[in-house]
């Protein structure tokens, strides 16, 4: 079974990714080395490579893998950066944000979750994912400011206590609701601008929280 997961990995990521304009060999590199399937729950186990968003758990899912590697190329990420991760889940795109940065905070506002994700980056030696429980809506000010900060959760505007956590030079990337399907969207910090570059349409659960979509 685990060289089957092998072979799957690899298809996914030369079928999904590469072929649809991901294109950064550290993105794909990542992608190919993190078992999908440790993080989705054992029912789901032999679907952990479709081209697809999967159920975890408390009413979330674990993205589909082309939207974890459109989000860590839009990041731009050179390896020393310490990420913000708002919406952790089931710890998956944090373990593979975590082969390129330096460092990876994560938020995620069910304990449950937050605590399997725990378990399964521990499982797997990650360790350098900081896993945290709260409203990842409002950032971490006390840990300000991030070279790069992900949020799997779609924002119902952008979301401007995160983006006054952006350091200068550094990245934000989000789902912002939109008439007919969420737009994943990238805005760079330079100086007191902000420049902004839509990806695509997407998918995504709410953002919950104090500046998401209200208190859960």
């Amino acid at each position: 079974m685990v060289a089957d997961f092998a072979e799957l990995r690899a298809q996914m990521v030369e079928r999904q990714l590469h072929r649809r304009d991901i294109d950064d060999e550290r993105v794909l590199a990542a992608m190919g080395e993190v078992p999908r399937e440790e993080f989705v729950p054992e029912r789901y186990r032999r679907r952990a490579y479709s081209d697809s968003a999967l159920p975890i758990g408390e009413g979330q899912t674990i993205s589909q893998p082309w939207i974890v590697a459109a989000i860590c190329q839009a990041l731009a990420l050179g390896g020393g950066e310490r990420v913000l991760e708002v919406g952790s889940g089931s710890g998956y795109s944090a373990a593979v944000l975590a082969r390129l940065a330096a460092e990876v905070i994560g938020i995620e506002r069910h304990e449950p979750l937050a605590a399997e994700a725990r378990r399964t980056l521990d499982r797997l030696g990650v360790g350098n994912v900081e896993l945290l429980v709260g409203d990842g809506s409002r950032g971490l000010p006390e840990r300000a400011p991030f070279e790069a900060i992900a949020v799997h959760a779609t924002a119902p505007t952008p979301p401007q206590t995160l983006l006054g956590q952006l350091a200068d030079g550094g990245r934000l990337v989000v789902p912002i609701a939109a008439e007919r399907a969420d737009l994943l969207t990238v805005f760079q910090r330079r100086g007191e601008e902000l420049r902004l570059k839509e990806i695509g349409p997407c998918r995504f659960v709410p953002l919950i929280g104090e500046e998401g979509f209200g208190p859960g």
